[in-house]
């Protein structure tokens, strides 16, 4: 239309002049489509959502009650800026009680966020210049890669592969990659894979920071979801503090998914220069949401009725895919399943790509995953799937392997 000039505007990191042109669409939003398809086209067959990457129930009760005793409360009712000293404090008892990390100094060595997500897209702010690079696992969380391209650097993909244990390779780098990266970006346990890290690996990654001279951002927003042994924090390596930080979410650990609440902690000049981003940004997170967030911490056995739901379900639906075909393997931590996506049904279907299983699931099975197709062709199954209580975890597990074997499978 005459006199509109905005189109012609848009930075070109977004797209430019092409930004709400492209046909492309992208995994999720297929999903989301097809999902109504097949509740339109099934209306009576019950859509088992295993996709989904949020927990399925609320926050607990008492934590709800300090919401809403300290939303009550007038000193609460302004900026918080980089956080409370109560938050920080209770963070550096809250590592040392569930991880085993000593010497967190709450002042200079922790800082809240509104959720991990922000702290991601905030960090290359920080960091990256133009022709600097981020070394990214993939597949996994996308956010930092954005930010570190959207600041003129570039990121070089270490992909997650089965035969390596889903671990990076980092002697597999290229020189002259390492030599542009400031950034290591780890999630452990991992999503999508669900791996978990070993001691020995991150004292591998404190080796190469330093050698690199990189900053390590470790994001453990399913950290404290183990499921054999006591929860593994980069931190607890030696050295891990001199090379990088580590993100908390308490949306996995503590079911406070909305609240958006997380906490970096770590080297304190990483901490210091994401604080001097974040204070361009927000004005951080409503205070009565910290206060809740104390009184989470201090409980961690929250987690462990949490952790304890998710394994319990894990292993219905490792038993199950297994009878359907799949290479399912319990997970040490993080509340996924990452499997082989099959490569036909009913003996001549043929699939060239998981997001093609996915979709077909969907349609012909009212069953909903996530496809990644980045290091091979995989799906992901979350144990975050609704369900009103025990019987029910189990009739959604026997109606899913039912579902999926009438399809015959083949891999």
């Amino acid at each position: 239309m005459p006199g509109d000039y905005i189109q012609g505007l848009f930075a070109g990191r977004i797209g430019g002049d092409g930004f709400g042109k492209g046909t492309k669409i992208y995994k999720f939003e297929k999903i989301k489509r097809a999902k109504a398809e097949a509740k339109k086209t099934n209306p009576g067959v019950e859509l088992f959502d295993f996709g989904v990457g949020e927990p399925d129930e609320m926050a607990f009760p008492p934590v709800v009650e300090v919401l809403k005793l300290e939303a009550a409360k007038p000193e609460n009712r302004g900026y918080s800026d980089n956080g409370i000293l109560e938050l920080k404090e209770a963070a550096a008892r809250y590592l040392e009680k569930v991880y085993g990390v000593t010497g967190i100094d709450p002042a200079t060595e922790v800082m809240h966020s509104i959720g991990s997500k922000p702290a991601l897209a905030m960090i290359p702010e920080a960091f990256i210049n133009p022709g600097d690079a981020a070394l990214m696992t993939v597949p996994g969380y996308p956010i930092m890669g954005t930010h570190t391209e959207w600041n003129g650097g570039r990121v070089v993909r270490l992909p997650l592969t089965e035969e390596n244990g889903f671990l990076p390779d980092l002697k597999a780098i290229d020189h002259a990659d390492l030599k542009a990266a400031k950034l290591l970006y780890i999630n452990y346990p991992n999503n999508p894979t669900g791996a978990a890290a070993t001691e020995d690996f991150f004292r591998e990654v404190v080796a190469f920071a330093m050698k690199n001279r990189l900053v390590v951002v470790h994001d453990a927003a399913y950290a404290a979801l183990s499921f054999e042994a006591r929860p593994l924090s980069f931190l607890s390596v030696p050295g891990a503090k001199d090379v990088g930080i580590e993100l908390h979410s308490f949306s996995k650990a503590f079911n406070m998914t909305g609240w958006r609440l997380a906490f970096a902690v770590g080297n304190a000049k990483v901490i210091s220069a994401f604080g001097h981003v974040k204070d361009n940004y927000d004005s951080g997170q409503f205070i009565a949401i910290q206060k809740a967030g104390v009184y989470a911490l201090d409980h961690a056995e929250i987690t462990e009725k949490i952790s304890g739901k998710y394994k319990r379900r894990l292993k219905l639906m490792v038993d199950a895919l297994t009878a359907c075909g799949f290479t399912a393997v319990m997970p040490k931590g993080s509340f996924y399943l990452y499997v082989k996506a099959p490569k036909r049904a009913k003996g001549t279907i043929k699939f060239a790509s998981a997001e093609e299983v996915s979709e077909y699931l969907i349609t012909e099975a009212q069953i909903s995953t996530v496809p990644w197709d980045d290091a091979g062709s995989y799906l992901r199954f979350s144990a975050t799937f609704v369900a009103k209580d025990k019987e029910d975890e189990f009739r959604i597990i026997e109606e899913m392997k039912k579902r999926l074997r009438s399809l015959d499978l083949e891999f």
